[in-house]
């Protein structure tokens, strides 16, 4: 089956999440938004597909995956179709429901990412909330972000099937997000990870494994796999990361008579 993917072309985004799971399964793919508009893909036709009033069954936002006739909305609910079937979960229904809830968890992580830089509106600049931005990042990485990475690092370190993967003993697609996630926080907050990184040492130890299979080294290293950004859901700005280590001053000794 060829699976057609609709999502924004110049961002990763939640995207992201769903191309690298059939990266890795080499699925027969298109990304229809990168698509050139003569071919009848593109923006257009993703807007096409968002505007369907006669959809019965109509998307809210992408990412959206065509797979046939069949319409999928929310990037876990793609996965969740597209694990058994790309190989990337086990078929058992405990172990799916598992790692659609594993999946679940790193969308709200996701979620909080992103309001860490628009707290008040989507709608609305980063310059335009830039202040509540610096009071809810501040929040973020001194509670939330620490919680995230304790519970996951937990998840390898008592998963049954050993502390390599997320879910049993083979790679899965959450072991693919989590790669994804570790990689954006690293490009959004890299002073604040930089600190955390060594009370998570097997979500590091996943990261790096992801990193160098050889499907995903290729597609890192292709022009598929697009640069983090200001746009997208991680994102860096200094003034939102942890602030610099203070250097240690060292007081010279002053020598004098009394």
């Amino acid at each position: 089956m060829r699976y057609e993917l609709y999502y924004w072309p110049t961002i990763q985004g939640r995207g992201e999440f769903v191309r690298l799971a059939l990266e890795e399964a080499a699925a027969d793919y298109v990304d229809v938004a990168r698509m050139p508009q003569r071919d009848g893909m593109g923006v257009p036709a993703l807007m096409r597909l968002l505007e369907d009033t006669a959809a019965g069954r109509p998307p809210f936002a992408p990412p959206i995956l065509k797979a046939g006739r069949q319409v999928i909305a929310q990037t876990a609910n793609i996965l969740l179709f597209l694990g058994p079937r790309l190989g990337l979960i086990p078929k058992a229904e405990a172990t799916r429901l598992w790692a659609h809830q594993l999946q679940l968890t790193i969308a709200d992580l996701v979620t909080e990412v992103h309001d860490s830089h628009h707290p008040i509106s989507g709608g609305l600049y980063y310059h335009e909330q830039k202040r509540e931005a610096k009071r809810r990042a501040a929040d973020f990485r001194a509670e939330r972000l620490p919680k995230f990475l304790d519970y996951f690092e937990g998840v390898l370190e008592r998963n049954p099937g050993g502390d390599r993967y997320m879910v049993g003993k083979a790679l899965s697609y959450v072991d693919l997000s989590m790669f994804q996630v570790i990689a954006g926080l690293s490009y959004a907050f890299p002073r604040a990870m930089a600190r955390l990184e060594s009370g998570c040492p097997r979500l590091m130890a996943l990261h790096r494994r992801v990193m160098v299979r050889p499907r995903i080294a290729a597609y890192l290293a292709s022009p598929r796999r697009l640069p983090f950004s200001t746009e997208g859901v991680f994102r860096h700005y200094p003034e939102l990361d942890a602030p610099p280590a203070r250097k240690a001053v060292r007081k010279k000794a002053v020598s004098g008579k009394r």
